[in-house]
């Protein structure tokens, strides 16, 4: 053969220490060249949808955007207030806000309801997502404040303390993710080999290739700006599907070193595992990287950035496990040869191999499949329609700031703030934008809306009017005393959007109108990612469709990887509804519920589990298509090719169920989400679909799982001793 992975094999093997040092002067290329250009962030602008944003966007050019804020509460210690102390502090620290560059304006410090909160609060220059930079200077003014004022107790808190306390709390969930992970990993693939060295080789490529893929993607930050979330998509796919690749091929070449005895040599078992699991982890990937692509149709920042991570991370997965792979197994195999010689020579018998998984374990799991493949196929199915019963209650919501772990210090200020200033809890901006001679119209139709929330109890009657240098643009800031995620907070949104505003300013012609602010976006991001989810739920039924199509040249196994697929995603995120939006499991999983899912996690399951699925798909009837071709009858090559798949797949399926759980770990109730519904996807589709209902499926449907293009047979068909206890 001489496909493309067998010539990329073929010259790594005769040339492995070159094929080694280009694989890591890749990586540190890929390294530098990121480091050297930097990462560009996606601003404000780019996470813009919906009403909110275009909104937004006319506040920004009237130069009447919403700026960053922080808020920093003076109280005494002691359960008196002291008015002269509180003022005194208020005074020294809105001189020192008022002197650093980053600070717009200083507010006239406000007074609680009971007189025992005196709150300051400090508006920041420039761009939304960069305040969050900028805050530590203020912090700084703060503590300094404090350390002068011992007696009083002052604490901050904002939008910009908030994200950084979110980064930095993100970025120590990580470490402990990647403390548990890496050893069970370790663990998992010693089972595996059971030799320290072959269960190293996997773990160490997958860290190779996620580091050249944060390089990557800093290159391809600057042709789609990453969201912040790259890294962390990068680091938990990396190290799923790189330990997944590698295991594939090793398996393999080691399934097939046992099974020549000693007779073939290291090149070619490296050629002849390229051929086979080397082309499947090339489709394979190739089917991720398709998958994943569709998540850009969504015409979100946060998709793109998981897209774009997702697609370099897989790339270079497939390119280390095609190139760096079959130069480390001809290194470590040559070794092992010389070593069974010196045995020989030693007069010591030779150590054997651990070959081709399954045995009697595996057959056990496949018997009800062959025995019963109608009934089989019928209560699986079953069950997992059961498990994806619970989506008929699925409540999808804009994971909101007020959903943040309050182990984040300035979370616990805010849930201060919000109890002391009832008042100022939510903000609602409503922008207009008209010609220049009808802003006197504009200015009294704004006061006529806000004289009628005024009277409606879910606002506080704050109302303020702000209008652009050119006269063009005009803003209202309403308050309203509830949550940001409460009923009462959409249902203020909703009033304004549906009554106030048509009877007001839509009378203006010519007006363009849009309310904006948090609830505004909480509201308007999940409405603009389910009018995208057809198109890209669409797109990734074709693609895996296609995909498969051009593995096996068979519609009938392109129409059940679709069918599979959707029943893996379906049931795992009715397993997500029962466990996230209640409150039974909130102990064990230490989160607190927001009764609803994560508008970004249905989307991102499907295209990632859509992908990953694949992996399991290619291979698994890669290895029945691999028996027919040599002659064997299509019900012995479907018992056969699961029972020699079943190992790897099920070890790839812990590994990468570890990667998961470990994000369940994390504080951040999305990324937890996230997690949990990934594993579960994963376990069902390894454990429930690949070795029962898919074995079941093309147990009944025999050779016409093949259709239109039936495997010619190239050899007789012989039999399997070691299959004849499932039949």
């Amino acid at each position: 053969m001489n496909t493309l992975t067998v010539r990329a094999a073929r010259w790594s093997a005769r040339h492995p220490w070159r094929a080694l040092v280009g694989w890591l002067l890749f990586v540190a290329l890929c390294l530098g060249a990121g480091s050297a250009v930097g990462t560009v962030a996606a601003k404000t602008a780019d996470y813009r949808v919906g009403e909110a944003g275009r909104a937004e966007a006319m506040a920004a050019d009237g130069h009447l955007q919403r700026l960053s804020t922080e808020q920093i509460l003076i109280s005494t210690r002691s359960a008196a207030p002291d008015d002269r102390a509180a003022a005194s502090a208020a005074r020294e620290l809105t001189t020192r806000m008022r002197r650093l560059a980053e600070v717009a304006d200083v507010a006239a410090p406000a007074r609680s309801s009971d007189g025992r909160v005196l709150m300051v609060e400090v508006s920041l220059k420039g761009e939304e997502r960069d305040a969050k930079d900028k805050v530590d200077a203020l912090l700084t003014q703060t503590a300094a404040v404090q350390r002068g004022h011992p007696g009083l107790l002052l604490q901050e808190t904002g939008s910009p303390s908030i994200s950084k306390g979110v980064d930095k709390q993100r970025g120590a969930d990580l470490a402990l993710s990647e403390k548990l992970t890496l050893p069970v990993t370790l663990v998992t693939l010693l089972a595996v080999f059971g030799s320290v060295t072959m269960a190293a080789v996997p773990l160490l490529l997958a860290l190779s290739s996620i580091a050249a893929a944060v390089g990557l993607s800093m290159l391809a930050s600057h042709l789609t700006p990453d969201a912040g979330v790259g890294t962390n998509v990068i680091l938990m796919i990396g190290l799923a599907v790189g330990v997944d690749y590698t295991l594939f091929h090793l398996k393999r070449e080691r399934e097939e070193r046992a099974r020549s005895g000693g007779r073939l040599g290291s090149e070619q078992l490296v050629e002849l595992a390229a051929a086979t699991s080397g082309r499947a982890v090339l489709v394979s990937g190739l089917a991720v990287v398709a998958s994943t692509a569709t998540l850009y149709l969504a015409s979100d920042v946060i998709f793109s950035s998981l897209a774009t991570g997702t697609v370099v991370v897989v790339l270079a997965a497939v390119a280390s496990s095609l190139t760096a792979l079959p130069a480390l197994l001809t290194v470590l195999g040559g070794r092992a040869e010389a070593r069974a010689r010196r045995r020989a020579e030693r007069g010591k018998p030779a150590r054997r191999i651990r070959g081709e998984g399954g045995g009697r374990f595996w057959s056990a799991l496949l018997r009800p499949a062959a025995r019963h493949p109608l009934a089989t196929l019928g209560v699986s199915l079953l069950a997992l329609l059961a498990l994806a019963l619970p989506l008929t209650g699925l409540k999808i919501t804009e994971m909101s700031r007020d959903t943040h772990s309050r182990a984040i210090p300035a979370m616990r200020v805010y849930d201060r703030l919000n109890d002391a200033f009832p008042d100022r809890r939510v903000t609602h901006q409503v922008v207009v934008w008209a010609r220049a001679e009808r802003s006197a119209d504009v200015t009294r139709e704004l006061r006529e809306l806000a004289r009628r929330a005024a009277g409606d109890p879910l606002f506080t009657g704050f109302s303020r009017i702000r209008v652009s240098a050119d006269h063009r643009t005009s803003t209202l800031e309403l308050r309203t005393p509830y949550l940001g995620n409460s009923p009462q907070a959409y249902g203020s949104l909703d009033h304004l959007r549906h009554d106030y505003l048509p009877g007001t300013v839509g009378r203006i012609a010519g007006a363009e109108y849009g309310v904006t602010g948090d609830v505004a976006r909480y509201q308007d991001y999940p409405a603009h990612q389910n009018g995208k989810l057809p198109l890209v739920l669409g797109a990734l039924l074709l693609v895996t469709f296609l995909m498969t199509l051009y593995a096996f040249r068979s519609v009938v196994l392109g129409l059940i990887g679709v069918v599979l697929n959707l029943l893996s995603a379906a049931a795992a995120l009715g397993l997500l509804v029962l466990v996230f939006q209640h409150t039974w499991a909130e102990g064990p999983l230490d989160f607190r519920s927001t009764g609803s899912i994560g508008s970004r996690v249905p989307l991102f399951l499907f295209v990632i589990l859509f992908g990953l699925s694949m992996d399991y798909q290619v291979f698994v009837v890669s290895r029945i298509r691999e028996a027919v071709l040599a002659g064997t009858p299509t019900r012995q090559a479907v018992l056969e090719g699961v029972r020699r798949s079943a190992s790897v797949v099920t070890s790839a399926a812990v590994v990468m169920t570890t990667v998961f759980v470990s994000f369940v770990f994390l504080h951040i109730i999305e990324m937890k989400q996230i997690g949990f519904v990934l594993a579960a996807a994963v376990l069902i589709d390894a454990f429930v679909v690949r070795v029962l209902i898919l074995p079941a499926a093309l147990l009944l449907l025999g050779e016409r799982a093949w259709w239109p293009v039936r495997p010619s047979r190239t050899a007789v068909p012989r039999p399997n001793p070691a299959l004849l206890d499932v039949g």
